[in-house]
């Protein structure tokens, strides 16, 4: 029998399902929405349980199953896909993935809102509009230069835009200092993220900030943007300025490949490797200060 004729266990729908939504992400989405949120109402509701359930599961399988659905042709020839790194799907597993995404997604979408606002509504959708179109055609943002790192950005820090518009925080200056903060962050870091694959990007004719600018100028990008996260960290409010020493955490994983080339890219997939490690020591610090922030404000 055919490997399309054979039917796929539940136990191998849920594996995949579960390698397609990168667990080792979750938190990059879940987390910056509960911060956000509860910072804003300093309470603990149904609306930030069901919206962090929401941010760390289903919107990670969506995000990165239609991914990696409309990738697989691409990551069939990448070494790096399986694990962490994406996954790459079983093609029975592709209409399964977009429906199970879908589903996942949908009932916490009603909620949210409901219990939401317009503006909210307006930042939900333009979230999961970017979620879907980074990588599904027509758009399919992620092969548009400097449009994929932002887009890939957008991810990261519309989780946190989306909790404060939902609990009606009132924007500061230095407010959005942080986000701008954030976004740079996102950028950057989806920026060093191309380099490795540059190699395989422009073999499978895939078009990225790193394939047109190339792997030595894309890693100063990245550089460059964590630096300004930095600076811009420092216009925040006590103890927001300490968190400007976060980023020299990124810097330090980035600055060893300020010199790679196009043909080396792929050496650059062991900083990648530290830099999800960098990941969880620098959200302990920002948990750390997020707390201290809460008691001084208490």
């Amino acid at each position: 029998m055919s490997q399309s004729r054979t039917p796929l266990r539940v136990s191998t729908i849920i594996g995949q399902l579960f390698v397609a939504s990168r667990p080792v992400s979750w938190v990059n989405t879940a987390y910056p929405f509960a911060a956000a949120y509860l910072l804003a109402t300093r309470q603990i509701d149904a609306t930030l349980i069901i919206g962090a359930i929401f941010f760390l599961i289903p919107y990670n399988l969506a995000m990165y199953g239609i991914n990696d659905v409309f990738d697989y042709e691409t990551d069939l020839r990448n070494p790096r896909k399986g694990g962490a790194h994406g996954a790459v799907l079983d093609r029975r597993m592709h209409r399964i993935t977009l429906w199970a995404a879908t589903l996942s997604c949908l009932p916490f979408v009603v909620y949210l809102l409901i219990v939401g606002s317009p503006a909210s509504w307006i930042v939900l959708a333009a979230s999961l509009f970017f979620v879907v179109f980074y990588s599904a055609p027509p758009l399919r943002l992620k092969e548009v230069p400097f449009a994929d790192s932002v887009t890939s950005s957008i991810h990261f820090f519309s989780p946190a835009v989306y909790g404060l518009v939902l609990a009606g925080v009132a924007w500061t200056w230095q407010l959005a200092a942080v986000i701008v903060a954030f976004a740079l962050w996102g950028v950057a870091s989806h920026a060093f993220g191309a380099v490795q694959d540059v190699v395989a990007d422009r073999e499978a004719g895939i078009s990225s900030i790193a394939t047109v600018r190339g792997a030595r100028w894309t890693v100063w990008f990245a550089l460059v943007c964590y630096a300004a996260a930095g600076v811009m960290m420092l216009t925040t409010a006590w103890p927001g300025p300490l968190a400007a020493l976060v980023p020299l955490l990124y810097i330090a994983t980035v600055w060893p490949y300020r010199s790679i080339t196009d043909d080396t890219a792929e050496t650059a997939t062991k900083g990648w490797g530290r830099f999800l490690w960098v990941n969880q020591i620098a959200g302990f610090i920002v948990t750390l200060l997020i707390i201290w922030y809460a008691l001084l404000t208490a």
